[in-house]
């Protein structure tokens, strides 16, 4: 089967290419820049540039329109919701040019994007979520931020979304308050990317997601990791972590939600966790996530299933994983150590990682731990890593 892997600098496509190459599929790598990590992998059967979604929507549409015509059937993976989003919107186009997409429902895919949305489908389920308000406009804010309980957390309504000319923007990175100075600063930075912002109640604990392959809302295939270092301290994007058995109560809150939304497709359900007290309920990511290679490493080869519930209409659940393994993203690990050198951001309400033992525990090799990129045979997507981020750095300094 012929399979287009889109957002090949993403470290879920260099994982989705090597799963599928390995299953005997034919996998192109397709990215806005003119090469990508997961495009230098062996697995990779050739690589193929598209106009940037963010950009230009049409144009990105109709070049993975006329890939689709060239290779009748091709099964296109999309990485992130840049490149979902659009694709959801214009199914019946791809798939009239010979594409083949699994997708939930536009509607459903929406309602899973928008975290006011799944914020309340949880709320409705029973399933805990933090006290949360949707602000629309600069007068509510201002009005908010002198009556709300601090501290707080303030987010884009989706991490992207299709602007009213057609363009995919990003909504940015939370950001944290303490008071009304804080909160207005970041709804002012917020709201000129985003077109609603969710202000939230800070939950203490750890972060913790339960991933699945659902078939029209049913269970095909799961997986759980326990986060040891996130790349931003404050909880987003593991740089190291390890496969553990589904916690009851996350898995069951999550199968609800999913259910709810009659999702097909993967996604992932994340919540936040303390020590004694239930979890809570954060988000709904409806695309394959960044910490992928752990899951293939362990036994649930996510890519591979869903492409075979592309081609066969539908499996059987899959079995189980091993636990306790470890896999690591290098660059995220260092990203990490940087993080922590600078400090806890503005606003941030919990205690934050010391330096020196950041620095010991970044340092001190762990035998047997797999890499999202790294592998001996194959080992040009971790220096394309390393590369990019030096010309993301120089491109940088050049603006400056």
């Amino acid at each position: 089967m012929n399979i287009l892997v889109l957002d090949g600098n993403q470290n879920q496509a260099v994982a989705s290419v090597r799963s599928l190459a390995r299953s005997g599929h034919r996998v192109y790598v397709g990215e806005s820049a003119s090469w990508s990590k997961a495009a230098l992998s062996r697995a990779s059967s050739g690589r193929f540039r598209y106009p940037s979604p963010q950009q230009h929507v049409d144009s990105f549409v109709a070049a993975i329109s006329e890939f689709a015509r060239k290779h009748p059937g091709t099964l296109v993976f999309p990485m992130t919701e840049a490149t979902t989003l659009p694709l959801s919107a214009h199914r019946d186009s791809l798939i009239g040019a010979g594409a083949c997409l699994v997708f939930p429902d536009h509607t459903d895919l929406l309602r899973a994007f928008d975290k006011a949305e799944t914020t309340q489908i949880a709320q409705a389920l029973g399933v805990p979520i933090p006290k949360t308000t949707t602000v629309l406009n600069q007068h509510d804010a201002c009005g908010l931020a002198d009556s709300i309980r601090y501290p707080v957390v303030l987010k884009p309504h989706a991490s992207e979304e299709l602007s009213a000319s057609g363009t995919v923007r990003k909504g940015g990175r939370p950001r944290y308050a303490n008071n009304a100075t804080q909160f207005n600063a970041a709804y002012n930075d917020i709201s000129q990317r985003s077109s609603a912002v969710l202000v939230q109640e800070f939950v203490p604990g750890e972060g913790t997601g339960y991933f699945a392959l659902m078939h029209h809302g049913e269970l095909r295939a799961e997986f759980a990791h326990q986060r040891i270092r996130d790349v931003y301290p404050t909880g987003s994007g593991s740089a190291v972590r390890v496969s553990i058995e589904p916690d009851p109560e996350i898995r069951k809150y999550s199968l609800n939600i999913l259910s709810a939304l009659r999702w097909h497709g993967v996604a992932m359900v994340e919540f936040r966790k303390q020590a004694g007290s239930p979890p809570v309920f954060m988000e709904v990511n409806g695309r394959f996530w960044h910490s992928l290679p752990l899951a293939c490493y362990a036994g649930v080869d996510f890519p591979s299933l869903l492409a075979r519930m592309a081609e066969e209409g539908d499996i059987e659940p899959s079995g189980g994983y091993r636990v306790g393994v470890r896999c690591r993203w290098l660059l995220g690990d260092a990203r990490h150590l940087v993080e922590v050198w600078k400090g806890p951001p503005a606003g941030y309400p919990e205690k934050f990682p010391s330096r020196l033992g950041t620095l010991a525990s970044v340092l001190t090799p762990v035998p047997g731990t797999y890499h999202d990129l790294f592998q001996l045979g194959d080992p040009m997507p971790e220096v394309a890593d390393w590369a990019l981020l030096l010309q993301r750095l120089w491109r940088r300094r050049l603006a400056d």
